[in-house]
């Protein structure tokens, strides 16, 4: 019976771990590489009454939605960033459309470290 109790157990376990769907990973894989400015997005704001675009983005971007406002942090042909903030109300939508597409995994994933962030070193080349 003790046996029959840890098979279960372990198969409880197991199914916990193993319980992560392969849309999840991919998911979470693919918003990793548009936050490390891999994949080309276009996010477009939509007035919703009047039917009007706002105001349309297309590049290497992060976006992260806080309460009323989307924010996007765009990286431009020079590897420069810019900040954008844009207001959301009931009427002001938008869609974040993947232009590029990535192929990511769906079995794992990869840690990227960033020198300049764990090492924060001005180099400069002595002639």
């Amino acid at each position: 019976m003790k046996k029959l109790k840890l098979l279960a157990l372990a198969l409880g376990l197991s199914a916990l771990l193993a319980g992560c769907r392969e849309s999840d990973r991919v998911s979470y894989n693919l918003s990793k590489e548009a936050d490390n400015f891999n994949v080309v997005r276009k996010i477009t704001i939509i007035n919703a009454i009047k039917g009007e675009v706002l105001y349309q983005v297309t590049g290497k971007m992060s976006i992260e939605q806080g309460e009323n406002q989307l924010v996007i942090i765009a990286e431009d042909d020079k590897g420069e960033y810019k900040k954008h903030f844009i207001g959301l109300s009931d009427n002001v939508t938008y869609v974040v459309e993947d232009i590029t597409g990535k192929g990511v995994s769906n079995t794992k994933y990869t840690l990227i470290f960033n020198p300049e962030m764990i090492i924060p070193i001005d180099a400069k080349l002595a002639d």
